[in-house]
């Protein structure tokens, strides 16, 4: 469950669970993003911003997963990839996202949540158990104090994966996002850093 840096480059994120591995891909695996996002353009269109005209395309994913480095390098951001563990990091497909977004420091620690699944391999438990070391390095190798994730009203799945983790509802936003030319309310949901014990010196 430990992040640990990959062998093939000095800067990216790996993480391990049971059946995954969540990382940071260069460049050069544009083309497993793009037919990860090909194979799910449908699904995943309908919950997503308006995208550019390039975005099916591989000079997209190389100028993207390349300011993907960058963001996580000025500390802004951090995208990993879902990867099947029991295929080798260079060749396994894509099957997911999770990512941590607008970054703010100072007094507030905190960031914006985004995840994606490919249709194919919902209903397993995969999601929630990315979502859990994914979390668990924001608070910790991080140092983030609060993750924030919304969701659509009747994404019920997105809904059961954000509560099993310990997600907090905090609110209602009407017109919250523009997603397919509508703006859709979203239920706001939260999570914050686990407590550390208190000092036995202090006691």
């Amino acid at each position: 469950m430990r992040p640990s840096a990959m062998s093939s480059d000095p800067s990216p994120v790996l993480l391990t669970t049971e059946r995954l591995h969540l990382a940071m891909l260069a460049p050069d695996a544009a083309g497993r993003v793009l037919a990860y996002h090909q194979v799910n353009e449908e699904h995943l269109g309908l919950v997503s911003p308006a995208r550019p005209p390039t975005f099916f395309t591989l000079m997209y994913w190389r100028t993207r997963l390349a300011q993907d480095r960058e963001d996580f390098q000025h500390d802004v951001g951090l995208r990993l990839f879902l990867l099947p563990k029991d295929q080798p990091l260079t060749a396994a497909p894509v099957i997911g996202t999770v990512s941590f977004t607008n970054i703010r420091r100072g007094p507030l620690q905190a960031c914006e949540l985004g995840y994606g699944m490919d249709f194919r391999y919902q209903g397993k438990g995969l999601m929630t158990e990315a979502l859990r070391v994914a979390c668990g390095y924001a608070f910790s190798a991080m140092g983030l104090h609060r993750i924030q994730a919304n969701h659509l009203p009747e994404n019920l799945r997105s809904a059961a994966v954000l509560r099993k983790l310990g997600f907090t509802v905090e609110g209602y936003a009407r017109d919250y996002l523009l997603l397919n030319g509508h703006w859709r309310d979203h239920i706001l949901t939260a999570l914050v850093a686990p407590r550390e014990p208190p000092d036995p010196v202090g006691l």
